[in-house]
């Protein structure tokens, strides 16, 4: 079924950050879709959306095992196009075409887009008039920065002026919105489920990479981002603690012999 979309997502505990994200499709103008929520809640709720849709209940091991789970299943029920997207999303109603459109165009590649705030979600609260909320940019694109093992978003903080308007390759496309066929499946594999959270779409990417497979930027695709409702917000304890843990497995499996010193020792003293 290379025509249809299998949208994959993944909830713990954040039902009510799932609301828009639910609204979003149920608006879509083509039901070329099939949405595939894996909820890995401990205390998991009912699931209310007159959608085509599989709720795949599982442990909470992590958003790889939580993607890969859906990936596995919509493969079983002969999808080939993958959208891998957070529950804390919006987006508007030609998302489905905008995204199928730009796999198929791109055969054996791994898609990103335009990510905005969501407004009052932005990282710096007193920045920006009222009229700039929801064009605010949470990424355009993005690279991996070696020397200090991060993954910084192109455009990040910035107000969207149409400097980022072209499609073109990336070195880093964000997990929160992650697109491919199954080609890509075939050549490169599932998620790498160690990292439990943060950096499985980097060491996604590189992986993508060292196999020839071309990472794009598609400023067509449009999303609003609620960041980081899955780890108590942006900046928050839970937040550092994951990223750093994960930033430092990241960095020793393939950054170079000095920067892992470095990761280790600071990683140690903090």
């Amino acid at each position: 079924m290379k025509d249809k979309l299998a949208i994959i997502t993944v909830i713990y505990e954040s039902y009510s950050a799932t609301k828009d994200f639910l609204t979003s499709l149920a608006k879509q103008k083509s039901d070329n879709f099939h949405l595939y929520l894996a909820d890995l809640s401990r205390n998991k709720q009912k699931i209310n959306a007159d959608l085509p849709k599989t709720i795949l209940e599982g442990d909470n091991k992590g958003y790889a095992y939580g993607i890969n789970l859906g990936i596995k299943k919509a493969i079983s029920d002969g999808f080939e196009s993958f959208c891998i997207i957070n529950n804390d999303t919006y987006f508007e109603d030609n998302f489905v075409d905008k995204t199928l459109n730009s796999i198929l165009h791109h055969p054996s590649s791994v898609i990103g887009g335009k990510i905005y705030y969501a407004p009052n979600f932005e990282y710096h609260k007193t920045r920006y008039q009222k009229s700039d909320l929801g064009h605010v940019f949470w990424y355009a694109g993005g690279k991996i920065d070696w020397n200090n093992v991060i993954t910084p978003h192109r455009g990040v903080d910035e107000i969207d002026k149409g400097k980022y308007d072209s499609f073109e390759k990336t070195d880093f496309i964000t997990g929160c919105l992650m697109c491919f066929d199954k080609k890509v499946i075939n050549k490169i594999g599932y998620l790498n489920e160690s990292y439990f959270l943060y950096y499985e779409d980097a060491d996604y990417c590189l992986k993508a990479k060292k196999n020839s497979v071309n990472l794009f930027y598609d400023p067509s695709i449009v999303i609003w981002h609620k960041n980081a409702q899955s780890t108590d917000g942006s900046g928050s304890v839970f937040h550092q603690k994951l990223q750093g843990k994960n930033r430092l497995k990241f960095g020793i499996k393939y950054a170079p012999l000095k920067v892992k010193l470095h990761l280790v020792k600071n990683y140690l003293i903090r």
